[in-house]
């Protein structure tokens, strides 16, 4: 498995992020969630991308701290990702709490959460 972050995965499109606002779903653990929705228009399996509020962390500083290693543990586990995807998705990860959790916390978590989010699409596919 490639534990690289591409630009070819990145999410930049504003057209596809207005659209996870407006039509994607949500999973969450706490403190993360993940919006996701299919993308139709995509040579890649997966667009990803991360966010931390300004309300909760002001500094500049400390969100990107957040967004670095929200995209590392996505980098490192989106192989749980890669291995269950049937089409196209685009997918933003959310920090969100006021709390400091270390890395080892937010890893677990994430990886917690992509389980979740597996289960939670694979249910959704069974009722279609």
């Amino acid at each position: 498995m490639d534990f690289s972050y591409p630009k070819n995965e990145k999410l930049k499109s504003r057209k596809v992020i207005d659209t996870l606002f407006s039509e994607g779903k949500s999973v969450s653990k706490f403190p993360l969630r993940l919006v996701y929705a299919p993308i139709i228009d995509s040579d890649e399996k997966l667009k990803f991308g991360v966010s931390v509020s300004k309300k909760h962390f002001k500094n500049a500083v400390d969100r990107n701290y957040f967004k670095r290693v929200l995209r590392e543990c996505y980098r490192l586990n989106k192989h749980l990702i890669h291995e269950n995807l049937d089409k196209p998705y685009a997918i933003m990860f959310f920090y969100q709490t006021k709390d400091r959790l270390s890395y080892h916390e937010i890893h677990e978590k994430t990886i917690l959460l992509f389980e979740k989010w597996i289960s939670a699409k694979n249910a959704e596919n069974d009722t279609q």
